[in-house]
């Protein structure tokens, strides 16, 4: 091909519409793109979260959804002061800007007292250990109680004046009281020590030697001497 034919070709209308329409399809499909991620992204678009802080949980359902927001329940609380079923918390606070479809999570006070399940300390435990776990698990404690025992050992929990065990289920408004080793043995705890009983032998037999007595065994022969010396003199 001569240099003067391939520089003729640019001057073809039908290569320039061609270059043009593929202009224009890249240019349309790139905002096409952008429209759809604004779409898809919501950008440019914001919306207040209201709060929903003690309403009962479908009525904050029913704001949230108004908006076009998601309410959804992430965990339950316990305030002894409020109903049942409200709204403790919410995972963005009130005021706050977000887009449209957001989840919004939030804490639900719950239905009833919630209760702990008492661990095995009771005769496996020391005060300390006792008080550090019972604690940590969110049980309210009150003084402990001093029984006869060992020293600072744990004999016994009460809940309300009522002896409870391993494994009950205690509200966590309970108060437990602790029984514990005052150190000092009971009266009831005193030893009797008895006498050790030796059994005896069935075929024991006591050895001992018969003797005379020497008074008549020595006076004997006297007696007889002086009889024969009579009898002679007569």
């Amino acid at each position: 091909m001569k240099t003067s034919e391939f520089f003729g070709k640019f001057k073809s209308g039908y290569l320039w519409g061609n270059l043009l329409a593929m202009a224009v399809v890249v240019v349309l499909l790139l905002v096409g793109v952008k429209y759809a991620l604004d779409v898809y992204t919501h950008h440019g678009e914001s919306l207040t979260v209201p709060s929903v802080k003690h309403k009962k949980y479908k009525d904050a359902e029913r704001i949230l959804d108004d908006l076009g927001l998601v309410a959804v329940v992430s965990d339950t609380g316990y305030v002894k002061t409020l109903p049942p079923d409200v709204i403790l918390e919410q995972s963005i606070e009130a005021g706050e800007k977000v887009k449209s479809g957001r989840i919004i999570y939030l804490t639900v006070n719950a239905l009833k007292t919630p209760t702990i399940t008492l661990p095995d300390i009771i005769d496996n435990s020391s005060l300390r250990e006792a008080m550090a776990k019972l604690t940590a698990m969110g049980f309210k404690l009150a003084m402990p109680q001093f029984v006869p025992g060992e020293k600072d050992w744990v004999y016994g929990v009460l809940v309300g004046g009522k002896s409870v065990v391993t494994g009950s289920k205690i509200s966590v408004e309970d108060s437990l009281v602790i029984q514990v080793g005052n150190g000092m043995r009971d009266a009831s705890d005193s030893v009797n020590y008895i006498d050790p009983i030796y059994p005896e032998e069935e075929d024991a037999i006591d050895e001992f030697e018969v003797m005379d007595d020497p008074t008549t065994t020595t006076d004997k022969p006297e007696t007889q001497a002086t009889e024969k010396k009579t009898t002679t003199t007569e």
